[in-house]
């Protein structure tokens, strides 16, 4: 399968479910994208206002605000200055009339007209349910709306599976013992490595969401953490390989992103 890089995906929009998946996923592909001087805009479906270990201390009022705050600071860090909220509750996308909102996605996607869409996998990168949602999604809107468009799922591999195996089991990243995804290395479409510059301005865009990466970069301190962040892979949707158990319903008793 022949390879892209970020300079050649046009005018890219991305579509999360959380403030942070965004800059986890694609912040490389995101500031590339930038520097070449493309459009990039992107979209995330809610405030992750039930992201949090303390509700009573972070209300979702509360954190809503916090955490719109935060992803404005990592889209400037990365030269990102169009973005949408599609305002659903956290922890509630599989519950959302799945209609309206793949028409509010496409009419998004007609507007801006991307020549490339990002979003997750099926599996929703790490089996949560509002990722899957987003997903499902984005994936109709791209067919109804944009389908001349390249549709890229952020995806991982055995390699990046195998090396961050003990983080994983450690921090229960993945909702589903199928996860992490294994795609093989020739349904890579697009791989973002990150060093020097770009690493810095990835690590700045994470740390700007404090309320999320905060604790994590302090159990795994920051080289580990940004070793852990320092590729990007992509799938073409065509490709894309399935958990075998990524479609059933996990993490509907978890808190939100």
């Amino acid at each position: 399968m022949a390879r892209l890089t970020p300079e050649m995906l046009g005018t890219v929009l991305g579509v999360w479910a959380h403030p942070d998946d965004e800059a986890y996923l694609s912040a490389g592909l995101m500031a590339l994208a930038r520097d070449a001087g493309q459009r990039v805009v992107c979209v995330t479906a809610t405030r992750g206002e039930h992201g949090t270990d303390d509700p009573d201390g972070w209300p979702p009022e509360r954190l809503a605000r916090r955490r719109e705050a935060e992803l404005r600071a990592c889209l400037a860090a990365l030269g990102v200055t169009e973005h949408h909220f599609l305002d659903y509750v956290d922890g509630t996308c599989a519950q959302v009339d799945a209609d309206t909102a793949v028409r509010r996605i496409a009419a998004i996607m007609a507007d801006v007209e991307p020549d490339t869409v990002v979003t997750f996998g099926p599996e929703g990168m790490t089996g949560h349910a509002d990722h899957r949602a987003v997903s499902a999604w984005t994936t109709a809107a791209h067919a109804l709306a944009v389908p001349a468009a390249r549709l890229l799922y952020a995806t991982t591999t055995a390699a990046f599976a195998d090396r961050w195996q003990d983080l994983h089991a450690r921090f229960d990243i993945f909702l589903d013992p199928a996860l992490p995804l294994r795609t093989p290395d020739d349904q890579i479409v697009l791989e973002v490595t990150l060093d020097g510059d770009l690493a810095d301005r990835k690590h700045l865009a994470l740390r700007a969401q404090a309320s999320q990466t905060d604790g994590l970069i302090s159990a795994l301190g920051e080289d580990r953490f940004r070793a852990w962040c320092a590729r990007e892979t992509f799938t073409v949707a065509s490709a894309a390989p399935r958990s075998t158990s990524a479609g059933q319903a996990i993490g509907d008793g978890r808190r939100g992103g």
